[in-house]
């Protein structure tokens, strides 16, 4: 820490300050031009509010930057929102750059300049250093890839860091990177994909097999692999029941190595075909499934790993009380968290099911997982205390429909061109793959 200019005046900057580059060095010089700096420091949970979580936790982060020169102090700044902050400290000039006069901190920027004129603050905007950004940076890390066991301890970071974790169905390296690069960005937030979603039932139907687990563990993990490749993306690996309990305990070793965040088991120990066939369906018993949770917490080497039991309200008639029953069964015997699986015909019961789980003492993270299509938002699953949303099969059950649609217009037209409106460029396509462009 810096001792006192001779100008003792305040002079606040925030920062995210994630990965330091020169451009955040010059901003600190120039603010140091005009007083004493106080650095501002975005908490995760406040970084990730409008980008992503950040590489380093808050703590790394801040001793970091204390120890750059110029920095007189650093203070915590819970929130993206300035005003708080600038009101309990009043500094005499807040310093940006430029660069935030467009794109997702421009509503921040109107905040500041108003709440400034409370005290007759100033805005100092430094000129934008050209050729480097976090945004260039960060993309660099994404090249350079991940460790497994960077990408494991993710996920955990995504549950502390963010109100709602969003997760999305990948069936192979092309999704993955799909998943990786979709982006919407609006004037308040970017939202992308937080992690990635690998289903028993897509691996089974990409490959045209019935959904009844005829997919050995080995063949399910070369796709793993080919995820790992291409993604920096945390994965959480549907386990199905898990087999039995000795071969679970291999199977969570396997998926640790590989950099798999979560795994699931559920309760049903036969799938078929017709998955409306529900009478003919066998449920395994609570102590099955706590046998298998507890032997992989027993298994497992890093702390960071996932265990979740899951619950089927798609087909299983299962009642609220029982569902809660569940629950505590599987919290008791060490799930580290509760996924209850729904479609739009059960969205109705999950709200009182949550409602019933939030009242109980004992409690982990609660998933969702989403199949097909469901009229409750985003912000509603969060006001219900749901922690992780996955959206399970949607990208298989759109992508199908306009193949479907493609092959049917090529044998009608005897060309192809009557179904351009409904294809992608294979350039913009093959432009997802790295090294390709």
């Amino acid at each position: 820490m810096e001792s006192l200019t001779k100008n003792n005046k305040m002079v606040y900057v925030c920062m995210a300050a994630d990965l330091i580059h020169t451009g955040h060095l010059n901003i600190i010089k120039e603010a140091a031009k005009l007083g004493n700096v106080t650095v501002g420091l975005l908490t995760d949970s406040a970084v990730a509010s409008y980008k992503r979580v950040p590489h380093l936790n808050y703590e790394q982060r801040k001793a970091v930057v204390e120890n750059l020169k110029d920095v007189h102090q650093v203070v915590l700044q819970a929130v993206l929102d300035y005003r708080p902050n600038l009101r309990k400290y009043k500094p005499a000039y807040v310093v940006h750059g430029d660069d935030w006069k467009e794109g997702v901190l421009q509503k921040t920027r109107k905040q500041v300049i108003q709440v400034l004129k409370e005290w007759d603050g100033t805005l100092v905007e430094v000129p934008y250093t050209k050729g480097i950004s976090s945004t260039m940076l960060n993309k660099g890390v994404k090249e350079s890839g991940i460790t497994p066991d960077q990408r494991l301890k993710q996920f955990r970071r995504l549950l502390t860091t963010k109100k709602l974790v969003r997760v999305i169905e990948t069936h192979n390296g092309l999704t993955g990177l799909l998943v990786e690069n979709t982006l919407v960005e609006s004037p308040d937030e970017k939202k992308v994909f937080d992690a990635m979603w690998n289903s028993s039932l897509l691996d089974c139907t990409i490959k045209g097999r019935p959904n009844f687990e005829p997919l050995e563990t080995t063949s399910r993990l070369n796709n793993i692999n080919d995820l790992m490749e291409v993604t920096i993306k945390p994965i959480i690996f549907d386990g199905d029941t898990g087999g039995k309990p000795e071969h679970f305990a291999f199977t969570i070793r396997t998926l640790e190595r590989l950099g798999v965040s979560v795994v699931t088991v559920k309760e049903n120990d036969i799938q078929l075909s017709n998955s409306e066939k529900v009478s003919e369906r066998k449920v395994q018993s609570f102590q099955d499934i706590c046998e298998k949770i507890i032997a992989a917490k027993h298994a497992r080497i890093n702390e960071s790993f996932m265990i979740v039991a899951k619950i089927d309200l798609i087909n299983n008639q299962v009642e609220e009380q029982v569902a809660i029953e569940k629950m505590k069964q599987y919290i008791e015997a060490g799930a580290d968290g509760i996924m209850i699986s729904i479609n739009s015909d059960s969205c109705g019961k999950l709200k009182e099911i949550c409602q019933a789980y939030h009242s109980m003492s004992n409690k982990v993270p609660l998933f969702v997982e989403l199949s097909s299509y469901c009229k409750i938002h985003e912000d509603e699953f969060i006001k219900l205390g749901v922690n992780v949303l996955i959206y399970a099969d949607q990208l298989i059950s759109s992508a199908f429909p306009a193949m479907v649609k493609t092959a049917r217009s090529i044998l009608e037209n005897k060309r192809a061109y009557e179904a351009r409106e409904s294809m992608l460029s294979i350039k913009d396509i093959i432009n997802l793959i790295p090294g390709s462009r």
